[in-house]
C-alpha cells in the first residue's frame, strides 16, 4: 500500500513539472511573466530569464520566432544560417529574363519575314511596272479561262494597282 502511494506521488510529481512554465521574463512594467509561450518580440534579450530546457526553440533568438506563432511550430532556425532576402527572387528573374528574350526573338524575326516579304513584292511590283510602261501587249486569262489582250483602260487601272504597291512596299 505503501509503495503504491509512493508511487502516485511520484507520477502526480513529474506530471505537475511537465505543466510547468518553460519560459519566464520580465514585461515592460517590471512584473515576471510565466509562459508555455515565447515572450513578445518587443521584450529584450536581457529580460528573458529562463527558457525551455528540452525545446528546438531553446537555441533560437527570441525574434526568430515570428509573433502570433507558437513556439513549438516555428521550425528552428541558426542565425547564421538564415538566408539573406533581398526583394528578389533570382530564378523568377532569370526566367522572366529569358522569356523577354524569346519575345523580342520572336518579334525581330516576324519583322524580318515581313520585310522580306515586303522585299520580294517591291520588286515584283517594279518588273511589273516596267513591263507595262514598255507599251508591249499583255495577255490575261479572264474567269472563263480565254485569253484576252488588256486594252488601254485596263492598263490604266494596272498602272496605278502596281504604283500603289510601290509606294506602300518600295520606302
Amino acid at each position: 500500500m505503501n509503495l503504491s502511494r509512493v508511487f502516485l506521488f511520484g507520477v502526480a510529481c513529474l506530471m505537475s513539472m511537465s505543466a510547468m512554465a518553460q519560459w519566464q521574463w520580465i514585461d515592460k512594467d517590471g512584473r515576471k511573466v510565466f509562459s508555455d509561450r515565447p515572450p513578445p518580440t518587443d521584450i529584450p534579450e536581457k529580460n528573458v530569464l529562463k527558457r525551455p530546457a528540452r525545446s528546438p526553440v531553446a537555441a533560437l533568438p527570441v525574434a526568430a520566432v515570428a509573433p502570433g506563432t507558437d513556439a513549438g511550430t516555428a521550425a528552428p532556425k541558426a542565425e547564421g544560417m538564415a538566408p539573406k532576402l533581398s526583394g528578389k527572387d533570382k530564378e523568377l528573374e532569370e526566367k522572366k529574363k529569358q522569356a523577354e528574350d524569346a519575345q523580342a526573338a520572336k518579334k525581330k524575326a516576324e519583322e524580318q519575314k515581313v520585310a522580306q516579304a515586303k522585299a520580294d513584292n517591291c520588286a515584283r511590283a517594279k518588273q511589273s511596272k516596267a513591263t507595262l510602261d514598255s507599251g508591249i501587249r499583255i495577255a490575261r486569262t479572264n474567269d472563263k479561262g480565254e485569253r484576252e489582250i488588256m486594252d488601254d483602260t485596263a492598263r490604266a487601272a494596272e498602272t496605278q494597282r502596281v504604283q500603289s504597291i510601290i509606294n506602300s512596299d518600295c520606302n
